[in-house]
């Protein structure tokens, strides 16, 4: 089991940034292709970022692509999302996700994950 734990959300103004982290439980936290997804009120849940178990490969939706960055530090189970330029657009319920450890492959659809957090709200609003 893995349990994943979001924070940093919260209210900005577009232009503004954030960063969300995600903790992960759990000693392979290494071994899990990892990734960000985001709800917003009425639509369904859509794909944001992935990032390969080292860190060495990562994926973008192409509405955040050149804005956001998604990154994790394995020695301390934590995945990040900087968030810069943000727009109204980008208002949502932002959720961690995390794959079994047998897949190595990046994942862009959400019914490739096993595991999920939370969520954290991010609205962007002037």
């Amino acid at each position: 089991q893995v349990r994943l734990v979001e924070s940093g959300g919260g209210l900005v103004q577009p232009g503004d940034s954030l960063r969300l982290s995600c903790a992960a439980s759990g000693r392979d936290f290494g071994s899990r292709i990892m990734g960000w997804f985001r709800q917003a009120p009425g639509k369904e849940r859509e794909f944001v970022a992935t990032i390969s178990r080292g860190g060495g490969s990562t994926e973008y939706a192409d509405s955040v692509k050149g804005r956001f960055t998604i990154s994790r530090d394995n020695a301390k189970n934590t995945m990040y999302l900087q968030m810069n330029s943000l727009k109204p657009e980008d208002t949502a319920v932002y959720y961690c996700a995390a794959r079994e450890t047998v897949f190595f492959t990046l994942g862009l659809t959400s019914r490739l994950y096993a595991y999920w957090g939370q969520g954290t709200q991010v609205t962007v609003s002037s």
